[in-house]
């Protein structure tokens, strides 16, 4: 007659492997606290949910190649002259992620936008969403060698698989027609597919600049905004305002 597995050895056959290890001793705790079946079995798998928990946060913090961890705790919302706070706070819901629509960060350098961009994409890891942080410069290099190798295809999904991607300093430096055509491509994929959280430090009447096309830069920024909010935040550099703020206090 076959032997039926015990509990820790079902336990151990359904990946549940902290359940595994320490349920004889949350028995006797249970036991001991004269908690039901019920009660033990939650405290059980409350325990094992909270570790996978744990654990799907650290892969998703990793996938995301996020350069820095950051807060909202640590941001500065007093140093830029205006901003939307309410909107920028409401973005932590990440509701625009599960509807698929966009984020965008626009204002002069040093004045918080990555810091935001950065903290939502913590957030999202956070709950366990897919995310992936890059630059636009960086997006453009990576697609001009997989053009180059001929593997355009599999890394235009890479871009296209996260729920949620992050690109900063569009704007930072100008693109070529090559250039300009592959992140419309990258946009074009994530359209009313996935959300885009995005940092620029130019107006969008300036993005024909960007792209060196106004047809293209008309484009991307149609499927950008069409599902998407604009936070607008102004105010000079937090960056500056520190060197100057050390300047003077050494010079004292």
């Amino acid at each position: 007659m076959t032997k039926k597995p015990d509990l820790q050895n079902l336990l151990e056959l359904f990946r549940l492997q902290h359940s595994a290890l320490t349920i004889a001793d949350q028995a006797k705790e249970a036991a001991s606290k004269n908690l039901s079946h019920i009660q033990f079995l939650e405290n059980l798998l409350s325990q094992e949910a909270s570790l996978r928990h744990q654990r799907i946060v650290q892969l998703r913090i990793a996938q995301s190649k996020l350069p820095v961890v950051k807060t909202m705790d640590a941001f500065d919302w007093a140093h830029p002259s205006s901003l939307p706070k309410q909107l920028i706070l409401n973005a932590f819901s990440l509701d625009f992620v599960e509807k698929k629509e966009n984020f965008i960060l626009v204002g002069p350098s040093g004045v918080g936008k990555s810091h935001v961009a950065q903290a939502l994409t913590y957030a999202a890891c956070q709950n366990e969403i897919k995310t992936l942080w890059t630059t636009a410069a960086d997006i453009v290099n990576t697609l001009t060698a997989a053009k180059a190798d001929r593997s355009l295809s599999r890394v235009l999904k890479h871009y296209a698989a996260p729920k949620l991607l992050a690109i900063d300093e569009l704007g930072f430096l100008p693109m070529d027609k090559d250039g300009s055509d592959l992140f419309f491509q990258v946009i074009s994929h994530r359209y009313e597919q996935g959300s885009v959280v995005l940092t620029t430090n130019r107006a969008f009447k300036d993005w024909g600049k960007i792209f060196n096309d106004n047809t293209v830069a008309t484009a991307i920024l149609d499927r950008l905004v069409h599902h998407g909010e604009v936070a607008k935040i102004e105010g000079a550099s937090y960056r500056v305002k520190n060197r100057k703020e050390k300047s003077t206090q050494s010079a004292g």
